[in-house]
């Protein structure tokens, strides 16, 4: 039986109270995410329980109890203490799926400060936009990635410290500290940062249209909705061993790969080694994992792979399979039925929510294709593309809105009150985000576009501004073409997302060159590193278009909705503020 019971049962009566009874959690306890998922678990008596399952290149191997999440965290908690940073400080984490990653996430939060996961691939400049926004004190990393940090370094004067957490002290620089936790003296206790619900928790980036990335600040009060829908949509119980593939550096490796799965006290299992399918079927026969939360391009890679994955492996252990970031075509879910005896469920939510917000259930009839229906106490609708009014169960594309209130819900960008302001519909112009957030008559906008039929099942259709949904990962254009003209042969450049059979979207850049310079084969593969050297390889250019000129308005905007169309072969709609020729 899952733990839902049924959506429709569970719909009536809803409240996150709901979350405090699952997890046991009383109003007088510490509400605080990092002891939460640790020190509370070891009180309740599973101290000497595996937490983590970690696997690397190499057939490294090693686990970690519980206990020893506690006193890792302990030990980076006290880490920060020493250095001098303060609570409410930004810390980033730069590092591969390593353990310490795991540690030094609680222990961040443990500390008071705001943890600030990075995806390990990021360039240098990806960074610097990224820790200079946020105004960041402290960077845990390794020795691979510390030579990025250096190039930018003296652009970042809030930066004040860089924790090496692997490497040689031979190879540190100045103000470089290393730091390995497991050879370090264990610190048995600390006192957790007295946190209340509101207290800033973890700050992520993510990508818009126009502008540099946004940082979606969270709380600590989010725990409580990632806490019941790991349970619900998840279907996760203390007996489950459990993968989530996703990287800390994206919302999902956080909120689904460390928080709920902790809180919950279950067992998970990590795999930081490449992506081929025999590893991946490998990695769950070898570890008897339960439950699987994976990424529909993953999904679409597994179903090119050669083989009858069951009859190569024994994967009899699975009970449930769940996907994020990127709609899942309806042939994965059949696919999946056939080839693992099990359906691939569906889930859709984004870093601004914090946690699943429409999603295909256990128990509950799967449409392929169909995003599923709201988690009960999510209000959602499609509004109208003018109008902004609910079209209901019309049918008629839309975009994909919720009602403020949910616990995980972002309480804001980290210094862009504008732009938090503006995705509310209806907000008032002098809106403090508090005031937002709390109001159940605005509806927040997802910047995603849907129908929902008449049995309420919710049915993706696409972005409704020019993100790149590439792998599950929102690549913003604006930050592309801004590197792209730092290239000496590039004199402008727009960037869009064109259709892909695994990734669903790639970038393509289309680019004039300045004089002097001569479109080859040479110069596009140049491009292309030059962009995932300085930002990472999700933002390269899968292909360059060289052209004479590119699509302006009148008013000298590009329009990457003309080229999008272009690629998509879509209707390319009202030209008339295009410029004569």
């Amino acid at each position: 039986m899952s733990n839902i019971i049924s959506y429709e049962e569970s719909k009536q009566g809803f409240s996150w109270d709901l979350a405090k009874e699952l997890m046991n959690w009383k109003e007088d306890e510490v509400l605080h995410i990092g002891a939460m998922c640790s020190d509370r678990v070891c009180s309740a008596g599973k101290g000497e329980k595996t937490a983590l399952v970690w696997a690397g290149f190499g057939d490294r191997k090693c686990s970690y109890t519980f206990d020893d999440l506690r006193v890792y965290s302990n030990g980076f908690a006290k880490l920060l203490g020493d250095l001098g940073i303060s609570p409410g400080d930004r810390v980033c984490i730069f590092m591969d799926k390593i353990p310490s990653l795991y540690f030094s996430f609680l222990g961040v939060l443990k500390f008071g400060a705001i943890a600030q996961p990075l995806f390990s691939a990021f360039g240098d400049e990806s960074l610097e936009v990224r820790l200079g926004n946020a105004g960041t004190t402290a960077v845990l990393t390794t020795q691979k990635h510390a030579k990025k940090i250096r190039k930018i370094r003296d652009r970042l004067p809030a930066l004040k410290h860089v924790v090496v957490v692997e490497g040689a002290e031979s190879k540190l620089k100045d103000g470089e500290v290393l730091f390995d936790v497991e050879s370090a003296p264990r610190v048995e206790s600390f006192t957790a940062f007295r946190a209340e619900s509101e207290t800033p928790s973890v700050l992520h980036y993510t990508s818009g249209t126009t502008g540099q990335p946004k940082g979606a600040l969270h709380v600590h009060g989010s725990v409580f909705g990632q806490a019941l829908t790991t349970s619900w949509v998840l279907d996760l119980n203390d007996d489950d061993v459990y993968w989530c593939t996703a990287d800390p550096g994206w919302v999902t490796g956080t909120s689904y790969g460390i928080i709920g799965p902790w809180v919950l006290g279950t067992t998970q299992c990590v795999l930081d080694a490449g992506f081929t399918a025999n590893r991946w079927y490998q990695f769950v026969q070898d570890n008897r994992i339960t439950v699987w939360y994976s990424a529909p391009t993953a999904i679409r890679s597994l179903m090119r792979a050669a083989g009858e994955p069951t009859r190569q492996f024994d994967l009899s252990s699975l009970r449930h399979l769940a996907s994020v970031g990127e709609p899942l075509n309806a042939e994965a879910v059949v696919w999946s039925e056939k080839a693992l005896g099990l359906p691939f469920h569906d889930t859709f939510w984004q870093t601004e929510t914090g946690a699943i917000m429409i999603a295909n259930y256990p128990g509950m009839k799967i449409k392929p294709g169909s995003m599923g229906k709201p988690f009960p106490g999510i209000r959602a609708t499609v509004l109208d593309l003018e109008s902004h009014e609910p079209v209901g169960d019309s049918g008629k594309v839309g975009l994909i809105a919720f009602s403020p209130g949910w616990p995980s819900m972002f309480r804001r960008y980290w210094n862009k009150p504008d732009i938090y302001r503006s995705k509310f519909v209806g907000a008032p112009t002098d809106a403090e985000p508090d005031q937002l957030r709390t109001n159940p008559d605005l509806w927040y906008v997802s910047g995603d576009r849907a129908s929902i039929d008449q049995d309420g099942y919710y049915w993706f259709v696409g972005r409704d501004d020019d993100v790149i949904n590439t792998g599950g990962h929102l690549v913003g254009p604006f930050e592309i073409e801004s590197a792209l003209i730092e290239h000496e042969a590039v004199a402008e450049a727009a960037v869009v997302g064109k259709p892909d059979a695994v990734n669903m979207e790639v970038v393509k850049a289309f680019v004039m060159l300045n004089s002097g310079f001569e479109k080859s084969d040479q110069l596009e593969l140049d491009i292309m590193n030059f962009i995932r050297k300085k930002l990472s390889p999700l933002a390269m250019p899968q292909e360059i278009e060289f052209s004479e000129k590119l699509p302006k308005t009148r008013s000298g905007k590009i329009l990457r909705r003309y080229l999008r169309a272009l690629e998509w072969g879509e209707e390319v709609g009202d030209l008339s503020t295009l410029e004569d020729d």
